[in-house]
């Protein structure tokens, strides 16, 4: 039986309960024992007896049971000594010798006095009803063996008895668990019979065959504790693969599975006691993303990466406190903390994170900044399980780095997973995944140059035909993709089918550059710049016809990250472009930092242009500082002539709106060129 649940240093959720039912089970137990024991004890027992209870006692050591995770046992073997005892030679010297096998057991596994003192109990009011059904099923067959082998002890009843002494035991040990850690008692106690059936019945099972081997010949006895012994090997070995199915190799840190078990252990229980208005505590998942970890391994190697992942998890253990630290794979760590009082707890303890991580890791004499993000999500306000957890903190991570600090709060207004945008999310990763890509395509809309009159850019635009619920708004559909792993497959689709297209055109697009835009997750790893390598490379496409098109908020959101994904790009040839200028928080600061080649004026100034003098304001003075900074500029949004004009005398280099053509297919579009540029020689002629 699985006793072990009462662990020694949890504190009892309701103490006074408690305590008086362990004292109430004891003293039960203590009167039986007075009652039973005079004149229940045979005037001469045999050798087999003796047999049974050195074994019994030998049972319950080191030897033949193994301490599981958490102190949780597995049922002690000392039961089928025990009961073959009570089944051949009655209660009394059946609970005596089980008596000295829960003093053994408590010495070697250190128990508290009274736990000690409720096992006991336990196993005494259980052999006592056992006993108690036995002498009524089946009166004046005990203390003959030949009963057993002659059929005159049907095993159905021996089935029934032990069924009993089961029962019991379960009912005293899962009331005892339910005081003392809370929760409903119909499930602790299904609980308990789930997991003790199969190695509690199976040792009950066996007495009556100890009893039967005994008679037969008291010196094969010995042979039981052979399979024992390899049940206690086997168990062994199958707990530490389970424990290392919960730990990260690297950190030994709890992995996924083991923080998922932690939440998972904690909710139902405190679930049912805040239903009760008896507990308004929390539990809170923290989520921390590390900085610039990648451009550590790109510089000084895996092994160095290794030890600062290693020097990280020691930070964040020394500073999680009661909290369960794990690592859930690359540069991402999550600690569980429970028992916390509100939101505002679980803040402070993702700050208490953040600055384990403030002072430089000092590896092969080198000091390495280590900084991150963390993102905070609290039960039960946001989520009820691991996963709608994690889904939230991670949010809330990526709000965090959009808004340029390293800590958020989960908050709804965040969130786009709606269960409608994530029906639509789950369709558009099948249709990136297929072949065909069902109905994904990328319109293209021309960029002029001002004063010629030539296309000399295209902006490649997302498209998509859901097979449902027809075309997908292109900035919902963002929305969608942009904080789930979909984004990644959906930038590297888009990639590649514009660099597959700029090869197809050929000389009909010649010297017509496209621009792509891209997000804040494409930016935080080298992999979106390896994949422009590799199909630039297989194309043979220049890398000057393509252009990255980043917005100040991927910036904001991890500039280290950033930064040296940008690099590597421009290094590559590809220009970089400054998407939706003049609405960030720190445009002076990027224009100055970033390896810029141009700078987009958002359509919500140019659109004011001819209207408002302070949009119209704004529009010159970008532009000039633009130029003064050596950048080309696009104004977005050209709807009128008058717009137009306006922009040419205020010097703008390039222009795009439904003003000069909108959107269009790939074969459209060099249908449009083609007579473009047949109008132009014309006009020229």
């Amino acid at each position: 039986m699985k006793q072990s649940a009462l662990r020694n240093s949890a504190p009892p959720r309701n103490a006074s309960r408690f305590v008086a039912y362990v004292a109430t089970i004891t003293v039960a137990a203590v009167g039986v024992l007075l009652v039973s024991l005079p004149g229940g004890f045979p005037s001469s027992l045999p050798a087999a007896f003796w047999c049974f209870a050195a074994f019994a006692i030998l049972a319950d050591t080191p030897w033949f049971v193994q301490a599981g995770p958490d102190d949780v046992m597995p049922a002690f073997p000392s039961v089928c000594f025990t009961f073959a005892v009570m089944l051949a030679f009655g209660f009394a010297p059946a609970v005596l010798v089980q008596l000295g096998a829960v003093a053994v057991a408590a010495v070697w596994l250190k128990h508290a006095a009274w736990r000690a003192a409720f096992n006991a109990g336990q196993y005494v009011l259980s052999f006592a009803a056992a006993a108690a059904l036995f002498d009524v099923v089946l009166p004046d067959q005990r203390a003959d063996v030949h009963t057993i082998l002659d059929g005159g002890m049907p095993v159905l009843w021996i089935v029934v008895v032990g069924g009993c002494w089961f029962l019991v035991n379960n009912l005293l040990v899962s009331t005892a668990v339910w005081l003392r850690f809370g929760g409903r008692w119909p499930a602790v106690f299904k609980t308990a019979l789930g997991n003790d059936a199969l190695p509690t019945g199976a040792l009950l099972l066996s007495a009556p065959g100890l009893v039967a081997t005994a008679y037969v010949d008291v010196l094969l006895v010995p042979l039981a504790l052979v399979p024992l012994f390899a049940v206690r090997r086997m168990t062994k070995l199958s707990l530490q693969r389970a424990r290392a199915a919960r730990l990260d190799p690297l950190t030994g840190l709890g992995n996924r599975k083991a923080l998922e078990r932690a939440v998972a252990n904690w909710v139902p229980e405190h679930a049912e006691r805040a239903e009760g208005g008896a507990d308004d505590r929390r539990l809170a998942l923290l989520l921390l993303d590390l900085d610039g970890f990648k451009q550590v391994n790109e510089a000084l190697g895996h092994r160095v990466g290794d030890r600062l992942l290693e020097e990280v998890a020691g930070r964040l253990t020394g500073a999680a406190g009661a909290g369960l630290v794990g690592r859930l794979g690359g540069d991402e760590f999550a600690v569980v903390v429970p028992h916390l009082r509100d939101t505002l707890q679980a803040r402070e303890h993702a700050a208490g994170m953040l600055a384990a991580l403030a002072e430089p890791v000092l590896l092969d004499g080198l000091p390495i900044d280590v900084g991150g993000s963390v993102g905070v999500a609290v039960y039960p306000e946001h989520g009820g399980d691991f996963e709608e957890l994690l889904q939230h903190a991670d949010v809330a991570m990526y709000d965090a780095k959009a808004r340029g600090d390293n800590l958020a709060v989960y908050a709804p207004e965040s969130d786009h997973n709606t269960p409608e945008r994530l029906s639509l999310l789950a369709d558009l990763r099948r249709a990136l995944e297929s072949p065909e890509g069902t109905g994904i395509e990328l319109y293209y809309q021309p960029q002029v140059e001002l004063a010629t009159g030539a296309v000399v850019g295209l902006e490649a635009l997302l498209r998509w035909r859901h097979p449902v619920r027809g075309p997908v708004d292109p900035e919902e559909l963002i929305k969608v993709a942009e904080h789930s792993s979909v984004m990644r497959l959906l930038t590297l689709r888009i990639v590649d089918e514009v660099i597959n297209q700029l090869a197809a055109w050929g000389p009909a697009a010649d010297g017509v550059r496209v621009a792509v835009n891209v997000s804040v997750r494409d930016l935080h790893t080298g992999e979106i710049a390896d994949r422009i390598a590799a199909r630039l490379r297989e194309t043979a496409v220049d890398s000057s016809r393509l252009e990255l098109e980043i917005t100040e908020s991927a910036l904001m959101a991890d500039p280290r990250r950033v930064l040296a994904t940008l690099a590597r790009l421009e290094r590559l040839g590809v220009a970089i472009a400054l998407d939706d200028f003049g609405t960030g928080y720190s445009s002076m600061l990027h224009l100055r930092r970033l390896p810029l080649a141009e700078v987009k004026i958002d359509r919500s100034f140019v659109l004011g242009l001819a209207t408002d003098p302070d949009d119209a304001a704004i529009v010159r003075s970008m532009i000039d500082l633009a130029r003064a900074l050596g950048l080309r500029v696009v104004a977005e949004g050209v709807e009128n002539e008058r717009t137009w004009r306006l922009l040419v005398e205020a010097g703008c280099d390039l222009a795009q709106g439904w003003y000069f053509a909108r959107p269009m297919p790939p074969a459209q579009l060099i249908e449009w060129l083609a007579r473009r540029n047949r109008s132009t020689v014309a006009h020229s002629a």
